[in-house]
């Protein structure tokens, strides 16, 4: 290992850059999981805006989309919008637009950006005490390659016709054949964008896996053992190789896509399709069936990509302010193990409707019902870890904790959805829509803010304000509930996910909920005592209000957050070195870590939680700490 810190230091010399090298083309770990924090974050706010405007369309289906109507018109381009967009009123084909990149945008290129490679780049190597990561040109070259993928994406919304419509899973023959016609460019049309955007994106992914991995493998220091390094390091180890075997299939099929709509080919187009009362002039003999084997081979796991660096932060946020050692430390990692592992073999449960014989829905049945185990190990062993802790409530620790319920709910409400049986009557509901979402926003989305709150003051120098941490925290702890709890009612009810008038000309979302009847007394008493007219009951479409204002006004939540993040890095107080009193080695380096992060080789003695140490003249320990003689 001092070989590897020797020859860092002379590989750079040390000179100063300039602001190109230094903020730009950076091979510093630390400035590109700056850099693809401050990306991920722009597109998940512009991914989030994108829903804000659908429920505006579901809630009030044929009204115009008040104050904010001129935004989307810049985004579409003035043809786009006069044939999409008239009136500022969204149409069934700007719906299916704004649901497609928002389902894409927030899984490639908001989420995974910010858990894997903001959190991978920037505390990995802290935590296992390497100068930088294996590869630091590769490094750059992954964030290089990401955000023009990105770009490609948002360019998509103003080519003729406007950004891909064919759903996040873009499924063929529909995807194939979409943005052709009259009009339509042959190569830059939002179909072949999305697809060029989604190979760029891979790409990206896999150089960081593949960084990632070398780096924990050939990078730790001296007594970091397997069993010594923190389960934020194992979850990103495993993610890692997640990317690295899942990505692949799906780069393939894009690849494959691309030549169905640039060459003539027909991987995924059958014979005998006609199209609009036409025969396809295609050569046919494809398979529609083989792109969902293969999109939902990766994304499956992609939600263990999503979840598994989540899950990695708020072990670590939970450890430090429960000032306790994680219950089953061994258990959760070889739980995450399994995890990793079984995600490979449980892709077919989103296929069920594909008719496929019942030995094998029943073994994917098995599968899906069998990876609830390890989910169920993991959330067992984090709350019992807050059993007896003298616990530090602060704004990361409220976020880690809201999101173990969060997550078991999503957890929970996935088990009906492995059954054939009552997957067919869910497929495509609301019902489907609430389950993942649980997993991905109040979960997934509420451990990386807490990351947030946590790491800031390394990374930053800064202390974030509490007062506005907790302004941030309680409001959208209960808009997201607002927002998703709901879903699983009009699912139930049968409420389809892709309704653009939120189902106003469908008779079956007119109908009463049983569950709210006994309520409509007070919201009859409630209505009066403002002058409104008594409801006779409450409708699945009423919910439609409930959720979109827990839209909105969860974007109004973030005002706190983003005036934290802004105004502490300079008005915050100055944070120490390490200001939680940690225990793993991020928090050994000065605060923020220079080039090269530590001022000299740590050396590991002991294993990553070792808090309220009996006989301890402190409440921590941390691990490069000697043993006292």
């Amino acid at each position: 290992m001092s070989n590897n810190h020797d020859k860092h230091a002379d590989d750079h010399g040390h000179h100063e850059l300039g602001f190109w090298q230094k903020y730009i083309f950076s091979t510093d770990h630390k400035v590109i999981g700056i850099q693809y924090g401050i990306t991920a974050l722009v597109f998940l706010f512009f991914g989030f805006s994108l829903m804000m405007a659908m429920r505006w369309s579901i809630a009030h289906p044929g009204e115009p989309i008040p104050v904010f109507g001129f935004l989307i018109k810049l985004l579409l381009g003035s043809d786009n919008a006069s044939a999409q967009f008239a009136n500022n009123i969204m149409t069934g084909t700007l719906y299916n637009s704004f649901g497609a990149m928002h389902g894409t945008i927030m899984v490639f290129l908001a989420v995974v950006p910010l858990a894997f490679g903001a959190y991978g780049n920037y505390v990995t190597p802290l935590q296992v005490g390497a100068p930088d990561m294996a590869f630091p040109r590769l490094n750059m070259v992954s964030y290089h390659t990401y955000w023009p993928g990105g770009l490609i994406m948002l360019i998509s919304f103003f080519v003729p016709g406007g950004a891909a419509k064919s759903g996040w899973t873009s499924y063929s023959p529909l995807a194939s054949i979409a943005d052709h016609g009259q009009g339509i460019w042959h190569i830059f049309n939002g179909q072949t964008l999305w697809l060029l955007g989604m190979v760029m994106l891979i790409t990206s992914s896999l150089f960081g896996s593949v960084n990632l991995i070398v780096t924990i493998v050939q990078l730790r220091v001296k007594g970091l053992t397997w069993f010594r390094l923190p389960f934020f390091t194992w979850a990103q180890f495993i993610t890692a190789f997640l990317l690295l075997l899942a990505f692949p299939p799906l780069e393939s099929a894009g690849i494959m896509q691309l030549m169905d709509r640039l060459a003539g080919t027909s991987f995924f187009l059958p014979s005998g399709l006609y199209v609009g009362g036409q025969a396809l002039e295609v050569s046919g003999g494809g398979s529609p069936l083989l792109w969902q084997h293969l999109f939902w081979f990766l994304a499956h796991p992609e939600v263990y990509v999503l979840i598994l660096p989540a899950v990695g932060i708020v072990a670590e946020i939970i450890a430090c302010n429960t000032r306790k050692p994680l219950w089953g430390y061994k258990s959760l990692v070889f739980a995450a193990l399994f995890l990793g592992f079984i995600s490979f073999s449980v892709w077919a449960h989103h296929m069920y409707l594909t008719g496929m014989g019942t030995k094998v829905s029943t073994f994917f049945q098995l599968t899906t019902v069998i990876i609830s185990i390890p989910s169920v190990i993991i959330l067992t062993a984090l709350m019992i870890s807050l059993w007896g802790g003298s616990i530090r409530f602060n704004s990361a620790m409220l976020f880690a904790t809201a999101f173990l319920p969060m997550f078991g709910l999503g957890g929970l409400t996935g088990i009906p959805l492995a059954f054939n049986a009552l997957d067919l009557y869910l497929h495509d509901t609301y019902y489907v829509i609430g389950h993942f979402h649980y997993v991905v926003a109040p979960g997934t989305i509420f451990a990386l803010f807490a990351g947030i709150y946590h790491w800031y003051p390394k990374f930053s120098g800064r202390m974030m304000s509490e007062f506005l941490g907790k302004l941030h925290f309680w409001p959208s702890f209960v808009c997201m509930n607002l927002i998703f709890l709901p879903m699983f009612i009009q699912g139930m009810a049968g409420m389809h996910r892709r309704w653009y008038d939120g189902g106003a000309s469908y008779e079956l979302s007119q109908a009463f909920i049983p569950l709210f009847q006994p309520l409509i007394p007070v919201f009859n008493a409630f209505l009066e005592a403002f002058g409104k007219n008594p409801i006779e009951g409450i409708r699945a479409i009423d919910l439609n209000l409930v959720m979109s204002w827990g839209a909105w006004l969860l974007a109004l939540a973030q005002v706190p957050f983003i005036i934290n993040v802004l105004g502490a890095w300079i008005f915050g107080r100055k944070a120490g070195d390490n200001p939680w009193g940690c225990t793993t080695l991020e928090w050994a380096t000065p605060t923020p870590p220079p080039h090269g992060n530590f001022l000299k080789e740590p050396v590991v003695y002991r294993g990553p939680y070792e808090y309220s140490v009996p006989g301890a003249d402190k409440d921590f320990t941390p691990q490069d700490e000697p043993p006292k003689s």
